[in-house]
C-alpha cells in the first residue's frame, strides 16, 4: 500500500502570511518561524465586521511588537479585545497572553494550567459572532479547538497544522485521546459544519477532510512503523526514532521521540 500523501499546503514555505481568510477570522502571524512553528505561531482575530468586539486566540510568544500589533489590529477597527483564549499552554501559542490581557484588560481563557475556564460546548460570543468550544486533547492534554460555524472553519491549534504533521507531546500529549479527536474532527467535515481548518501554525486548510483523512492515514502507519522497529530489535525510543525517521531533519528528532514515546506507551495498552 502506497504512503499516505500529505494535501498540497495552501501556501509554499515561506510564502504564508496570514490576513483576512474569512469573513470573521483574521491571521496576524508571529516572526517566530523553526522547526516547530513553521512559519511562526497565528495569532487568529475573530471578530463581526463592523464589530465592537473582538476574540483573540492565541497571542504567541511574550513580544511586545506582536501583542502590539495585536491590539493596534483591533483598535484599527474601532473595536477591543473582549477575551483572549487558547489553544493550549505551550509557549509558542499561550506566552503572550498576560502582556495582551494587560494591554487590554481582557480576560485569559483556557483549560488546565489555573484556568479550567473552558469545557467542550461552550459558547463564546462577540457581537453577532459565535465561537464554539470542541474538546480535542491529544496534542496535549489541555488541547481545545475553536468551530467557527458561520465561516464554516475550525481553529485547531496544533491538533491539525497547515502543512506536515504534528507531534503527541508525550507525557502530557496521548495517542489514544489525540486519535479520538482526529476521528471528532473528522466528523464535523463529514457533517458539513467544518470545511477549512485555521490551524495554529502554517497555511490555512481549504479541504478540512482530506487533511484529516491524511492524519488518520498518517498515523496508523507511524504505528505500523513503530511496531516493525521493535519487532525489528529496537529497544529504546532513540532507537525507534533512529530507524523510522531516518530520512527526517534530525533537528525535529526531539519532537519525534516525543511522537514515538507516546505511540510505545499506546501500543504497550
Amino acid at each position: 500500500m502506497s504512503p499516505a500523501v500529505a494535501p498540497e499546503p495552501s501556501a509554499p514555505f515561506g510564502e504564508w502570511r496570514g490576513g483576512q481568510v474569512t469573513p470573521h477570522a483574521h491571521c496576524l502571524l508571529q516572526g517566530n518561524p523553526g522547526p516547530m512553528t513553521l512559519d511562526g505561531t497565528n495569532t487568529w482575530v475573530l471578530m463581526s465586521p463592523g464589530g465592537t468586539d473582538a476574540i483573540v486566540i492565541d497571542p504567541g510568544e511574550d513580544e511586545a511588537a506582536h501583542q502590539q500589533r495585536v491590539v493596534d489590529h483591533v483598535a484599527a477597527r474601532g473595536a477591543r479585545v473582549g477575551r483572549i483564549v487558547l489553544t493550549h499552554g505551550h509557549h509558542d501559542h499561550s506566552e503572550g497572553a498576560p502582556r495582551l490581557a494587560r494591554l487590554t484588560g481582557a480576560p485569559v481563557q483556557a483549560v488546565g494550567r489555573g484556568h479550567d475556564d473552558l469545557s467542550d460546548g461552550d459558547v463564546l460570543r462577540v457581537g453577532d459572532l459565535e465561537v464554539r468550544v470542541v474538546s480535542t486533547p491529544g496534542h496535549t492534554a489541555d488541547s481545545i479547538s475553536f468551530a467557527l460555524p458561520s465561516d464554516h472553519a475550525l481553529l485547531t491549534g496544533d491538533t491539525v497544522l497547515g502543512r506536515g504533521t504534528t507531534v503527541v507531546a508525550h507525557p502530557d500529549g496521548e495517542l489514544a485521546a489525540y486519535l479520538d479527536s482526529l476521528e471528532r474532527i473528522k466528523a464535523l467535515t463529514g457533517g458539513g459544519e467544518v470545511a477549512s481548518i485555521l490551524p495554529g501554525h502554517g497555511p490555512t486548510v481549504p479541504d478540512a477532510a482530506t487533511m484529516v483523512d491524511f492524519y488518520r492515514t498518517h498515523r496508523r502507519e507511524r504505528l505500523d512503523q513503530v511496531r516493525a522497529a521493535l519487532a525489528g530489535g529496537a529497544e529504546t525510543a532513540d532507537d525507534v526514532v533512529a530507524t523510522v525517521y531516518a530520512a527526517v531533519d534530525r533537528s525535529v528528532w526531539p519532537a519525534a521521540k516525543m511522537s514515538v514515546l507516546a505511540q510505545m506507551a499506546y501500543l504497550q495498552h
